[in-house]
């Protein structure tokens, strides 16, 4: 039986331009297209694991207004269960303003959180019994960390499975982190964390290190062109960056994180879910967009076997 997943974070609007390069401060481009459409990290990861077979539940905070209506109408079409979306009758839905540059596929990102900053603990003691329950919980930085923490003594208090991917990265206690099952940053993430500027497997080994010291007990770090790597304090594993052609590098770290906990909830040990969260994040490249380009589960089990010679076998 598959396990439960809840995903506790952000919902936001994404606005994106398509243009020929990045600006600099003062410079107007003309861009190519544009396109609106339902995004935020903890969203992101949550149509990722479902889009990948996971049974997924999602925790999140809208405004009472048209954009809400963007997550509520992709959400029912995806059939991704929604009956825990929360509502700020003050503040707006969140939305982020998203450059890709259509030469090189990279971005430029400002999100606006807005209603998910303001998650109350009457909210999060209104879903305790769904926290409770679950096997696993996903969370992300763009929530305010007084939900964020009372979400983790909660799931930690009743063994639930926590996975934490600390973006954008913040400083956190100690205390909070080393209730922390597994903790996923990208390279940049892991140096805020850490102190360890990662830049080689061995700073990541390093960063992994100060991470185990503190408490959490597994940790998965992405590495741009270099891949991906996790240590379980026994074992490190580097998974290099598989070969796709790069549309639009933007989500591909939830995209990753969706798929990696799709295999965690499918029972599969740490290194074959970083194999699994690496062919997520390579598939998600190949398309535009954010939510929209997370790949089914179809892709998934074929690019697996593609990549790594063996069937992603099934529960």
């Amino acid at each position: 039986m598959k396990k439960k997943v809840v995903m506790l974070g952000s919902f936001v609007v994404d606005l994106t331009t398509r243009q020929k390069g990045l600006p600099v401060p003062g410079q107007t481009l003309l861009g190519d297209s544009f396109q609106m459409g339902p995004g935020g990290k903890g969203s992101n990861q949550a149509v990722a694991a479902h889009r990948a077979g996971a049974d997924v539940t999602l925790i999140t905070k809208l405004g009472r207004d048209v954009f809400a209506n963007v997550a509520t109408d992709f959400y029912q079409k995806e059939g991704i269960d929604c009956s825990h979306i929360l509502y700020d009758e003050e503040r707006e839905t969140g939305i982020a303003l998203i450059e890709v540059d259509t030469q090189s596929a990279q971005n430029m990102i400002v999100v606006v959180p807005a209603a998910c900053m303001h998650i109350t603990d009457e909210d999060i003691e209104a879903c305790r019994p769904l926290i409770e329950q679950a096997d696993i919980l996903l969370l992300q930085f763009e929530i305010n960390f007084s939900a964020l923490f009372k979400a983790i003594d909660i799931a930690h208090a009743a063994g639930v499975t926590i996975v934490l991917n600390p973006a954008p990265a913040k400083e956190i206690p100690d205390e909070v982190l080393a209730k922390v099952d597994i903790v996923t940053p990208n390279e940049t993430e892991a140096q805020q964390l850490t102190g360890v500027k990662v830049e080689t497997v061995e700073d990541a080994k390093r960063a992994a290190a100060t991470f185990l010291h503190k408490g959490v007990k597994n940790v998965v770090i992405t590495l741009g062109a270099m891949g991906a790597f996790a240590s379980d304090g026994k074992t490190s594993v580097l998974e290099p960056r598989l070969r796709v052609n790069a549309v639009d590098t933007t989500g591909a770290g939830d995209a990753f994180n969706g798929g990696f906990v799709m295999a965690l909830a499918e029972g599969k040990d740490l290194f074959t879910a970083l194999r699994c969260g690496n062919v997520t994040g390579a598939l998600s490249v190949t398309r535009p967009g954010t939510a929209p380009s997370m790949p089914s589960r179809a892709e998934i089990l074929s690019f697996y076997q593609e990549c790594y010679g063996e069937p992603f076998a099934e529960s």
